[in-house]
């Protein structure tokens, strides 16, 4: 039987949710709702080898201000180094010497299609913050190591950032902090 094609069901700003009837190995048929999303790009922002830049974000949907390292999406044909590098300095004001690829991650592979591109930046200088009209940003340098520690304490509840932080450590060779490995 062939696919049917995805179904709109609502297109927003950024994301479109869709239902589409599949089927799953073995042979059987399933309808899901499946939110697609364009992609996105995560930066560790290295002021050091000791030293990160974390924000600290106002996200409505999470009731308030989180600790995040800096991302955004893809927008259409862009590389996700190029969303990586362009995200670093819109948000903080800094641009990168260098970019090292850190892996992917998929948020929520129940219902959505989002994969965010994890890197590190490195060799920053002065560039131009431009936040865009919904963002409220303060920046906040920290030791490498206390942003483990805010991972284990869960003060950086935002998957993709500990995430991130967690793949930039082993790049580094640090280990976890006290509760961690």
């Amino acid at each position: 039987m062939a696919e049917q094609p995805a179904r709109r069901v609502q297109r927003g700003v950024m994301l479109e949710m869709v239902t589409e009837e599949v089927e799953l190995p073995g042979g059987r048929r399933a309808t899901l709702d499946l939110i697609r999303h364009p992609g996105a790009s995560a930066v560790v922002p290295f002021l050091s080898h000791d030293e990160i830049l974390l924000i600290r974000q106002y996200r409505y949907a999470a009731g308030g201000e989180i600790y995040e390292v800096p991302a955004g999406k893809l927008d259409p044909g862009e590389s996700p180094e190029a969303c990586a590098l362009r995200e670093l300095e819109e948000e903080t004001g800094y641009r990168a010497g260098r970019l090292e690829a850190l892996g992917d991650i998929l948020t929520t592979p129940g219902f959505s299609d989002e994969r965010i591109h994890l890197f590190a930046a490195y060799e920053l200088s002065a560039g131009t913050q431009r936040l865009d009209d919904d963002e409220l940003i303060q920046l906040l340098p920290v030791r490498f190591a206390e942003a483990l520690e805010m991972v284990w304490r869960n003060e950086i509840p935002d998957a993709k950032s500990s995430l991130a932080l967690l793949h930039a450590a082993r790049r580094q060779g640090v280990r976890g902090g006290a509760d961690g490995p």
